[in-house]
């Protein structure tokens, strides 16, 4: 969270001198959201741009592109030039501050300017791996159920859309990550995410869960980990199993942030305030059973003389 701090600062004070060399004054650049109405402005562009900004996440994408066409006005069209702006702003604009013209170019410059087709192909696939990358974190989400937990409800490789509305959208403790992995790069067996910036755990707009709601969460056992067994067999188990000091000395220790731990799949049987029991195997809450789904599995139990009950073909 310090870094991202520290990035932020590093972006309003490298703004500053672009700002005077683009004829505003750059006490300007210090303000937030001031700076951005200075910029639409001296662009030109449509106002409506920068309320879009105000727009719960999808502004801040919004915030990017309006930066992106600034530096575009001093000259600065390149791909690579482009990425540095978003990724490496409090750097890169203190650089440029240096290099720049003392005077903004003339706006028909950035008009003229056309992208060729590899660069056209480069900014749409840009742009769809961020636009799907919204929508996944904050809108909805493919899962594929991993256990036979909920079968005859949900069954093992079964696939599902998950609403990220129902109980509200959860920032991602991680932002920086590979898109459309979880917590793992196939077939290189490294992190896909990075946690020098971290976000605290946030959720917009929360409701409660409900009472039998089959929900997707992230498992909560699954903060420490060995890199041995990873998910197929919990560390809290293996220390009760074998003890701390055993798992520590003979196998390779990691944690994982909230949003990649594995993904679960359960009903909610009970909620907060309620009592619940197992009594020869039939749950209760509040003394009351509990909701049977029509769908769950059933278990019977038979007795033969050893007669074959279903022959093999």
């Amino acid at each position: 969270m310090d870094h991202f701090i520290l990035a932020t600062l590093g972006w309003h004070i490298g703004m500053y001198g672009m700002f005077k060399k683009a004829g505003i004054e750059g006490w300007k650049a210090l303000i937030p959201f001031y700076n951005t109405w200075c910029m639409v402005e001296k662009m030109e562009l449509k106002k409506y741009w920068f309320f879009f900004q105000l727009i719960p996440v999808a502004g801040q994408f919004i915030t990017i592109w309006i930066t992106i066409k600034f530096v575009e006005h001093f000259g600065r069209f390149g791909f690579w030039q482009h990425a540095a702006t978003v990724f490496l702003p409090f750097y890169i604009f203190h650089t440029w501050d240096f290099r720049l013209k003392n005077v903004m170019p003339e706006l028909a410059v950035v008009k003229n300017y056309k992208k060729s087709t590899v660069r056209e192909w480069i900014d749409a696939a840009a742009f769809a791996v961020v636009a799907a990358t919204i929508i996944r974190i904050f809108v909805f989400e493919a899962y594929v159920i991993p256990t036979s937990s909920m079968e005859k409800t949900l069954l093992v490789n079964d696939y599902l859309f998950v609403s990220k509305f129902s109980y509200g959208p959860r920032l991602p403790n991680t932002p920086i990550a590979m898109p459309f992995v979880h917590h793992t790069i196939p077939g290189l067996n490294v992190k896909s995410y990075v946690e020098w910036i971290h976000i605290p755990y946030t959720r917009w707009f929360a409701s409660p869960v409900k009472r039998n709601d089959v929900v997707v969460f992230n498992f909560p056992a699954g903060d420490t980990l060995t890199t041995e067994y990873d998910s197929e067999q919990p560390y809290y188990d293996l220390v009760r199993q074998n003890g701390r000091q055993a798992v520590w000395e003979n196998l390779h220790i990691a944690t994982r942030p909230v949003d990649k731990r594995e993904n679960y799949i359960k009903r909610c049987v009970a909620v907060g305030r309620r009592y619940i029991k197992v009594v020869e195997g039939i749950l209760y809450i509040n003394g009351e059973k509990a909701f049977v789904s029509p769908t769950s599995a059933t278990f019977y139990y038979v007795q033969t003389d050893g007669t074959l009950l279903m022959k093999k073909h």
